[in-house]
């Protein structure tokens, strides 16, 4: 298939998620949010699991940003340099602002846990568009795509404190990416392979937004973590495995 029919469904999906969303209406935002399983105090620090599971996202964020400053990113694209480095700043950034909405989790603290969350999904994209589609759109796209997913937020958090919170352009952000990258995956060749790295992502990121849908039950079957806990560990382990990526994959040229 040309690059071009490739190219009009991708724009196809686009559209038809803007139409979806604009069609959709306000969403809100569930009024028991806040309300996590795991409620322990340990160490006088409350939720105390909810929070130390952020630990291992800012480890691998230093790692990351290490690993691209010393010049060893080779499993990756030089050109694509500063959009790997705003994942891993992106990663370690959401490990803080995590940590800090959930010793006093509120929509004020939630905000600055969902800010830096939008820098590394739009750097992922972007990452693979310049992997696999253009270079050139890889690093044009990122800094517009960051600024349309900051703006998401505090789109979601003035609506909040109007009382009519609307979560659906935060969710365009966090979910139309994992639509298109498989979708670019299948249709584009790769300037670095293998692309397994990636598919483990995206594996991952599923399971961490499923563990987060079954905070309760996974608590109530294996108390020593919530389903929230495991969420972090989990997202943890598909930023390492990106970081694997970036260190071992090969140039396709």
């Amino acid at each position: 298939m040309d690059k071009k029919p490739k190219l009009t469904l991708i724009f196809i999906i686009v559209i038809v998620a803007i139409i979806a969303a604009v069609a959709a209406g306000p969403i809100s935002q569930d009024r028991e949010y806040h309300a996590f399983a795991d409620q322990r105090i340990v160490f006088g620090i409350p939720n105390f699991w909810n929070v130390v599971t952020n630990i291992p996202l800012i480890i691998i964020g230093i790692m990351g940003m290490t690993l691209i400053a010393r010049g060893k990113a080779s499993g990756g694209l030089a050109e694509l340099k500063m959009i790997y480095f705003l994942f891993f700043i992106g990663l370690f950034a959401t490990g803080f602002g995590s940590m800090y909405y959930h010793y006093d989790p509120t929509n004020q603290t939630l905000l600055w846990d969902r800010l830096p969350m939008t820098l590394f999904f739009m750097a992922f994209f972007s990452a693979v568009v310049g992997e696999h589609i253009s270079t050139r759109a890889g690093r044009v796209i990122v800094l517009p795509l960051t600024a349309a997913g900051i703006a998401s937020v505090f789109y979601w958090y003035a609506t909040e404190t109007k009382g009519n919170g609307d979560l659906r352009w935060y969710a365009l952000v966090q979910y139309l990416p994992v639509v298109l990258v498989p979708v670019i995956l299948l249709l584009f060749r790769a300037k670095v392979k293998p692309a397994a790295y990636l598919w483990a992502v995206l594996v991952t990121y599923a399971l961490a937004k499923i563990a987060e849908s079954f905070d309760r039950p996974l608590f109530a079957a294996m108390p020593a973590l919530s389903g929230h806990s495991w969420k972090h560990l989990i997202a943890a382990l598909g930023a390492y495995l990106y970081y694997l990526a970036l260190r071992q994959r090969k140039s396709d040229a």
